[in-house]
């Protein structure tokens, strides 16, 4: 088959979506298909929504002929409209991968509401869906009172590989000293890296240290104003900000923290705490988003509920102190990594959907892996 994804920016972006849709476009390509990259690129919501009426848009971006037609559902602001003009020429089949959907997401202001207008409008020219959790479907299924086919394909837990001596486990728990946490994601204000900040500053210096992974570009004024907090509460010897990393260097540092804690971060999936769950790391998440489908409360991690700074500060305190418990969930952590579908499984489900799709029913729905 012929096909294109459409994206914005680039796929060497270290972004859970963007990591999905490369090993998407990786393993069609090794399945012989012909995959065609349409990049967009990144602008302010406003100008994204302008994409659509620019002359010679409509051409450019469908100027092939195609035999499926991918979409991030991440560019929805840029073809909302122009995907309507291109169903009324052409025939091709358009499937949307839905990583997250943007309205789903908490906001002030009531600017939910002009997002979920923008984006329904969007999610009615698609005639198939990817998803990468339950949770993401319902956020669709939500919005639209159509059922076109779908598939719901979790990501894989294996691109770091796992931790190769799970029997360090139970050493690196109960090593002394303050509670080594890592925080997986880029710095922008969805991530709430500021209200993980507020809850550690509630505890005591010397029972937490934290590693924050993630890229300190996407928005310079955020990652400034998480500089002057930890300047303000003199946390700099607590708190390294290593910027994005990954392979080898992301693994070591994996390797050798004892608690990932994502609390504030409304996921689309996370697949950061699944990836921290393979090096054995117990995740204290949060309660909103599709981590409930592999985080389970007191069994591998616990769930926060949204906004519960002390609740957060009191759940870490209490693992600094008791390295049983720890213990305990970092096993759980790794075996539960283990029991998850790899990325080959992911990908080879996605292939069978889509070299499919033309004999599927508008009522089918298919699903991989334990959720």
């Amino acid at each position: 088959m012929r096909l294109c994804l459409m994206i914005y920016g680039s796929l060497d972006t270290l972004t859970g979506g963007f990591l999905y849709d490369k090993y998407l476009v990786k393993h069609l390509r090794q399945k012989g298909h012909t995959v065609d990259i349409v990049s967009l690129p990144w602008r302010h919501y406003g100008r994204q929504l302008l994409d659509n009426f620019i002359p010679g848009n409509k051409a450019r971006l469908f100027r092939k002929s195609y035999d499926l037609i991918l979409q991030d559902e991440l560019i929805h602001p840029s073809i909302f409209w122009l995907n309507q003009r291109h169903q009324k020429s052409s025939g091709v089949p358009i499937i949307s991968i839905v990583h997250q959907v943007l309205s789903s997401q908490p906001r002030q202001n009531g600017i939910n509401h002009f997002f979920r207008t923008v984006e329904k409008k969007y999610l009615t020219t698609v005639d198939a869906f990817i998803f990468n959790s339950q949770t993401t479907r319902g956020h669709v299924q939500h919005l639209i009172d159509e059922r076109p086919p779908s598939i719901v394909a979790n990501p894989g837990a294996d691109r770091l590989g796992h931790l190769q001596a799970p029997e360090k486990i139970v050493g690196r728990a109960r090593r002394p000293g303050p509670l080594e946490l890592i925080f997986i994601g880029n710095i922008t204000p969805i991530k709430g890296l500021n209200r993980l900040l507020e809850s550690l500053i509630r505890l005591p210096p010397d029972t937490w240290r934290l590693t924050v992974v993630g890229s300190l570009q996407m928005n310079r004024r955020h990652v400034r104003e998480i500089q002057r907090m930890i300047s303000a509460h003199q946390i700099d010897r607590q708190v390294r900000l290593m910027g994005a990393m990954n392979g080898r260097d992301l693994v070591d540092i994996l390797a050798d923290s004892q608690l990932c804690v994502m609390p504030f971060s409304n996921e689309g999936f996370g697949i950061a705490c699944l990836e921290a769950l393979s090096y054995g790391l117990p995740v204290v998440a949060s309660a909103t988003g599709a981590v409930i489908e592999f985080i389970h409360d007191d069994l591998n991690g616990f769930l926060i509920p949204a906004g519960d700074i002390q609740g957060c500060a009191n759940i870490i305190l209490g693992l600094h102190r008791d390295r049983d418990h720890l213990v305990r969930l970092s096993e759980n952590a790794h075996q539960t990594a283990l029991a998850r579908p790899g990325w080959n499984d992911t990908v080879d489900a996605i292939h069978y959907f889509l070299t499919h799709l033309p004999r599927q029913q508008q009522t089918h729905n298919s699903q991989l892996g334990p959720l």
